[in-house]
């Protein structure tokens, strides 16, 4: 039965990633609770790709789903933050929109012909140095700057200001990385149009 699939077990723990952003969003100004929740919320993403292979419950709906759940929480946690965090969540999901309306859930390995540092940094799936650095500014980025904001790196974990400002220089320019290869994949994305556009009137 096709209905089969919303119940896999990498799904279902996609539907707890989603209790737990309700829960991170309700307690925003509650640090330990929030924390907890979102951090939870991050590590189970690693947890529902494992149980998809080992399960042998891979499936398209399976891959959109988690890349849209990893979106929708860093979309909360951008716009909480910021005024302005809007901007990076809108690029999150046009990235988003272009990688998957064009390649589907195997678009990773369609980029054969990038230049060598997407390639690099998607290989893999990202489990590499310029991969983890692409993924520190992506994922960990704005939960430092939560921690940051709400002082919770200075008074729990007693982190002193310039180690606090060192990491965050470097988790910023892992962000800024991350976005070469976010602008890259939209540029092939209008490539596959305009060539789609072109095969149309021949």
């Amino acid at each position: 039965m096709r209905w089969r699939v919303f119940f896999y077990v990498p799904n279902l723990i996609g539907y707890m990633r989603l209790a737990l952003l309700l829960v991170s969003w309700w307690s925003f100004n509650h640090p330990v609770w929030f924390i907890s929740c979102y951090v939870t919320f991050i590590i189970l993403d690693g947890f529902d790709g494992f149980a998809a292979r080992w399960l042998n419950q891979v499936s398209e709906f399976g891959a959109w789903f988690d890349v849209a759940i990893d979106n929708i929480g860093r979309s909360m946690l951008w716009s909480l933050l910021y005024d302005w965090g809007h901007f990076i969540s809108s690029l999150e999901w046009l990235v988003f929109v272009c990688t998957h309306a064009s390649m589907g859930g195997d678009w990773k390995k369609n980029l054969q012909n990038s230049p060598w540092f997407v390639r690099k940094t998607m290989s893999n799936g990202f489990k590499n140095l310029l991969g983890a650095f692409a993924i520190s500014g992506l994922h960990v980025l704005p939960v430092w700057l939560y921690g940051y904001h709400k002082q919770v790196l200075t008074n729990n974990f007693m982190l002193p200001l310039k180690l606090q400002w060192f990491a965050m220089a470097f988790l910023i320019s892992g962000r800024l990385f991350c976005m070469t290869v976010e602008l890259w994949c939209i540029w092939i994305h209008i490539l596959f149009l305009v060539k789609k556009e072109t095969k149309g009137k021949d």
